[in-house]
């Protein structure tokens, strides 16, 4: 028998022997049926609010798609520590996801150095699910039609032009800041304990502006309550294409929107996470799914998941750095 046959079957029989072993592993043979059983997603946020609602929209459709009940779970305390600590130390084996939110993976763990999970070590990211955009709004008594004009009326009156701000380095609060710092002006924060009270205060006049939540401004902006200046994403938003991004309009590379994720365990196997993103994906294409989004104030924006790790770990790059030169931190 020639030399390269005996290589040959030494090779084959390897190989023969690499599957059954693998075949025989307990951790294979449970990927290979899952899902087997019901699907948990820990919601860290009370129920009845956005990510409750968008938990129980995939949950839904997950369900019907994957043939296992999904079983949504509020876990809601510590401003979203208890249910993302929780997602954080279940098993990775694929039967429990979560909801995750620039505030819990990005601003919670920027403002709490004793927060209990590392937003990068602890989970795996599965897909994205959307973002709210946010726009700067104005009263019409103030005169600046665009981001330019804002911009000017911010340095002839340095310090004066004012802003509501609901939670001290609330995402809110940073794209404000950002805002201020890219366009070298000083701006006036207002703090206030309700989103609500500061709306009723920026129509009344009683503040000049404020970085809104697109989908809630937009009534009043459309019947010339408010004026849009620019949303703060990148590009423009497809069910808003008329107001500007602040981006093409004098602050090139501002962006700031709130966005809300499908997360695992670490360590949750890779085929069961590429299983879920294309799921994920697949819903999120469909548009009864978007229109359901959209009435939560959420654009649908289907990712990888190599897309979605990058964008957490850009965001706690870009909000560290502004909070930590800000002065925010405390």
């Amino acid at each position: 028998m020639k030399i390269k046959d005996i290589f040959f079957r030494v090779a084959l029989a390897f190989s023969f022997l690499l599957q059954v072993i693998l075949l025989r592993s307990p951790s294979f043979a449970d990927n290979q049926h899952w899902p087997n059983r019901p699907i948990h997603i820990i919601v860290p946020l009370p129920a009845g609010s956005a990510a409750d609602t968008v938990a129980r929209l995939i949950g839904s459709n997950l369900s019907a798609r994957l043939g296992q009940p999904v079983i949504v779970n509020n876990q809601a305390g510590a401003s979203g520590e208890l249910g993302t600590t929780q997602i954080a130390r279940s098993d990775p084996d694929g039967n429990t996801l979560g909801i995750a939110t620039t505030t819990t993976l990005v601003t919670a763990p920027i403002l709490n150095a004793d927060i209990s999970y590392n937003a990068l070590n602890d989970f795996v990211p599965i897909a994205m699910v959307g973002y709210s955009p946010y726009v700067l709004v104005v009263n019409p008594a103030v005169a600046a039609k665009s981001v330019k004009d804002y911009i000017a009326l911010a340095k002839s009156k340095a310090g004066s032009l004012s802003y509501s701000s609901v939670g001290e380095a609330s995402l809110a609060h940073l794209a404000a800041e950002l805002f201020a710092k890219m366009a070298g002006v000083q701006l006036n924060e207002i703090p206030y304990k309700s989103s609500t009270q500061a709306v009723i205060d920026l129509l009344a006049g009683r503040i000049d502006s404020q970085f809104g939540i697109l989908t809630t401004t937009h009534q009043y902006i459309k019947d010339g309550k408010l004026t849009a200046l620019g949303v703060t994403t990148l590009s423009r938003v497809p069910e808003f294409p008329e107001i500007p991004t602040i981006s093409e309009s004098g602050l090139p590379g501002y962006e700031a929107s709130l966005w809300i994720a499908i997360i695992a365990p670490a360590k949750t196997p890779p085929e069961i996470v590429a299983r879920l993103n294309a799921e994920i994906n697949n819903t999120l294409s469909q548009q009864e799914t978007r229109t359901h989004l959209f009435d939560q104030a959420i654009i649908a924006d289907p990712s990888s998941t190599s897309e979605l790790h990058d964008r957490i770990e850009g965001d706690l790059q870009k909000w560290k750095d502004l909070a930590t030169k800000g002065g925010l931190l405390r």
